[in-house]
């Protein structure tokens, strides 16, 4: 009889993955930390009736993905008088501000270059967290990637 991996194995396998989707969409920090944390409570809790042989990875991802949109509906704007001092980006991103030109996608666009450039996907899986179909979502990140490349070569022309 087959049995699926001990949950350890499957932190240790899967964890980098999963840190890299919460970070994707909640940028990098406490936020993505909690949601990675909050993904695997859920996740242990769950993992004995998960059917054998499924896609570990992927339904860890879904996990995430839900538990990273959890904490961005928590977390939603709230109007203030004074806008707050703008945030520094951390040392060494040269001139290519890369937050700001990520920022600058689409949430499909950066959704689908984290799914595929990030955890590997191959585009065929990625419909399963996005919906859409294949074509649609390589032609998204085929756009984002260049929309990135100009903003890069118009960055090194400056400076």
């Amino acid at each position: 009889m087959t049995t699926n991996p001990a949950f350890e194995l499957v932190v240790r396998r899967h964890g980098t993955s999963v840190l890299r989707m919460c970070t994707a969409l909640l940028g990098p920090g406490p936020d993505a930390q909690d949601a990675w944390s909050e993904t695997f409570l859920a996740a242990l809790r769950a993992y004995p009736s998960l059917a054998i042989g499924a896609n570990i990875e992927a339904w860890l991802i879904t996990i995430a993905r839900h538990k990273a949109i959890d904490i961005l509906r928590a977390n939603h704007p709230v109007p203030l008088d004074e806008l707050p001092e703008s945030a520094v980006l951390p040392a060494g991103l040269g001139g290519l501000q890369l937050l700001d030109s990520l920022a600058s996608l689409s949430e499909l666009q950066r959704k689908v270059i984290g799914y595929h450039y990030l955890l590997g996907f191959p585009y065929e899986e990625i419909p399963a967290f996005l919906g859409g179909n294949p074509a649609s979502l390589r032609r998204a990140a085929a756009d984002g990637i260049k929309a990135l490349r100009s903003q890069h070569h118009e960055a090194e022309e400056e400076s």
